[in-house]
């Protein structure tokens, strides 16, 4: 009978094992979701600041992020997702 009363308890304890390790794995994942494509990066002389009045925000190749603030993305960095709107690279062109 103990054995029956002790198998929802071992239940119970394995789910919140289980939620203890999943949390900051989740964390770890969608942290990992966000990509640099140093190489090409390098080869556009990209940099997190603008250029005096040049920025990624202004140009015509990125991609914004969720909001103007967030990092986004640029067709001329393809897969990077780490590209900031203050940024600049070579391949700036303004928005038209």
């Amino acid at each position: 009978m103990n054995e029956s009363l002790d198998r929802p308890r071992r239940s119970w304890l394995q789910a919140v094992a289980g939620i203890a390790v999943a949390a900051p794995l989740g964390m770890f994942v969608s942290r990992a979701v966000a990509v640099q494509n140093g190489p090409t990066r390098g080869a556009l002389k990209y940099q997190d600041s603008p250029n005096g009045g040049k920025d990624c925000l202004g140009c015509a190749e990125f991609v914004p992020g969720k909001t103007p603030q967030d990092r986004g993305g640029c067709t001329a960095i393809p897969g990077d997702t780490e590209i900031s709107p203050n940024g600049w690279c070579v391949m700036w062109e303004a928005k038209k």
